[in-house]
């Protein structure tokens, strides 16, 4: 048996193990799956770094890839497949890949970033016959159906984080989320004794931290459910059948399943959920207050970063009590916030948002000590590049990122605010407030408004009234501009970068 299996009686083994929008598996017929996997993996010429790019949709085999390297002590380098060929390519040279993992979205894409960073093996499911493509299921399908050894070590995925600032930085997954064990059979059991058997549902891309936690939840032996992509009723669909009790979502998730006609989501039983995660960028109050409402106050929140995993964590009860916190630390993190002089400040004071890792580690970017530096003013203690503030009780308020502030005549202005007063506005389906030049000013406030009725927008007088009732004048926009899509990901993040190139000339950078 493999070791999700491990200890699993006849009737649990019987169950409900794996499935997506075209098959089901239960652990008996996923079993021989995951070591024929694993086997194969194992056997590929990994060379000293063991790594294998998994560049595919969600999907059965996605999460079979993820879990058979997990078995084979193989580390995987999970790759956005939005990213371009040449954006591929970099990951899979700077991760030195042995081989890469495509589906048949990405067989294309894959093939060509393979070519670029010289990698030959190139694998793929439900893939077309395709010169230099080897069939994942002939592949497998020839491996041992043997378990894998027991005694391998585990291997970390390497995560590459956000490229808005350069090129996209190496980070290993940080031990909250992967245990530094010495096996992978230690590794199963410690994962075995965080899980619990009742399915979870992987809505988000499986190349992100949040979903790709619930695939190690698999192998420690928990049932799961993905989704190729997100349709709110499909996905309402899923819970009700499957009796989902876990997930990980973020703000955008929850608004589209909202928008939604309340008889439709009256159609579906939703009470099996005990644990729905939400992470990856800031969740306007009614939204969250609404999904409490519907769902029960079962909503955690966990705000961090790939690099540092959870910092903080609030659960419905707590938020309900503080709207707007994004909690409390959690061990092994202090928070600190600093301000310009680099003093601690005190209680609801606004200032640069620092964690102190008590068990020394901080945050590490793979190969490169200097970004690491960077991101530390003092050993173990790190950034995210918020600001925010702390009460009384040690709750964290995030009021905005440094590298989004828009200086305005030498005033320090944080976008954030003024966003959260604009989403409010039923005319506003989804906002970005950025930077945009201003002779006089250097910088001055400008939105991007995406109406929620594009025949019917707003006008900008009435959204400049409706963030003045609120909000100091000089944190409103000077300018509105309306827009189809301000380009959120998949996880709910913007990228403000990009969205500001478009007002600057070429040759002006900005932070962020």
């Amino acid at each position: 048996m493999s070791l999700a299996t491990a200890g699993m009686d006849a009737a649990r083994r019987a169950s409900l193990a794996l499935a997506d929008e075209r098959v089901e598996y239960d652990w008996n017929q996923l079993d021989p799956i995951l070591n024929r996997a694993a086997n194969a993996i194992a056997g590929l010429p990994l060379g000293p770094e063991r790594r294998v790019a998994i560049f595919a949709h969600n999907a059965v085999e996605t999460v079979i890839a993820y879990v058979a390297c997990l078995e084979a002590g193989v580390s995987s380098v999970p790759v956005s497949f939005h990213l371009t060929p040449g954006e591929a390519a970099y990951i899979f040279r700077d991760s030195r890949a042995s081989a890469v993992l495509v589906g048949p979205e990405t067989m294309e894409a894959g093939l060509a970033a393979a070519a670029e960073a010289g990698i030959a093996t190139v694998i793929g499911w439900r893939c077309p016959a395709r010169e230099g493509v080897i069939a994942w299921e002939a592949w497998i399908g020839a491996a041992s159906e043997a378990p894998p050894p027991v005694d391998t070590p585990p291997l970390p995925h390497l995560h590459y984080t956000s490229g808005t600032t350069g090129r996209p930085k190496a980070t290993e997954t940080p031990p909250q989320y992967f245990p530094r064990v010495a096996t992978v059979g230690d590794l199963a059991a410690a994962l075995r004794a965080r899980v619990t058997p009742s399915p979870g549902i992987a809505v988000g891309p499986l190349y992100h931290t949040g979903p790709l936690g619930m695939v190690r939840n698999l192998f420690g032996g928990g049932s799961l459910v993905t989704v190729a992509s997100f349709d709110p009723e499909a996905v309402l669909g899923r819970i009700e059948r499957y009796r989902v009790a876990g997930s990980v979502m973020v703000p955008t998730h929850f608004q589209r399943l909202l928008s939604l006609p309340e008889a439709t989501r009256a159609r579906y039983d939703v009470s099996s959920m005990q644990r729905l995660a939400h992470t990856g960028a800031a969740c306007p109050r009614d939204v969250k207050q609404a999904m409490i409402a519907w769902f029960g106050p079962v909503l955690v929140e966990a705000y961090g970063a790939t690099e540092a995993g959870s910092t903080t964590f609030i659960s419905s009860p707590e938020w309900l009590e503080r709207p707007g916190s994004v909690g409390r630390a959690l061990p092994p993190f202090e928070t600190l916030i600093i301000g310009e002089d680099g003093a601690e400040l005190g209680s609801n004071q606004e200032g640069q948002v620092y964690f102190r890792d008590t068990s020394g580690r901080g945050i590490i970017y793979h190969g490169d000590p200097e970004k690491t530096a960077a991101a530390h003013i003092a050993p173990g203690v790190f950034t995210l590049g918020e600001v925010g503030y702390l009460d009384e009780a040690g709750y964290l308020f995030i009021t905005d990122r440094v590298s989004d502030m828009i200086v305005s005549g030498g005033v320090n202005i944080y976008p954030a605010e003024s966003e959260q007063v604009l989403i409010r506005h039923p005319g506003v389906a989804d906002v970005a407030v950025l930077a945009a030049p201003n002779k006089e000013m250097g910088e001055e406030v400008k939105a991007l408004i995406v109406p929620a009725d594009p025949a019917n927008p707003p006008s900008a007088a009435e959204l400049n009234s409706f963030c003045r009732a609120s909000l100091a004048g000089y944190k409103c926009p000077r300018s509105y501009d309306f827009v189809d899509d301000i380009g959120r990901t998949a996880m709910g993040k913007v990228n403000k970068k990009q969205l500001r190139q478009r007002f600057w000339p070429a040759d002006r950078t900005i932070g962020g």
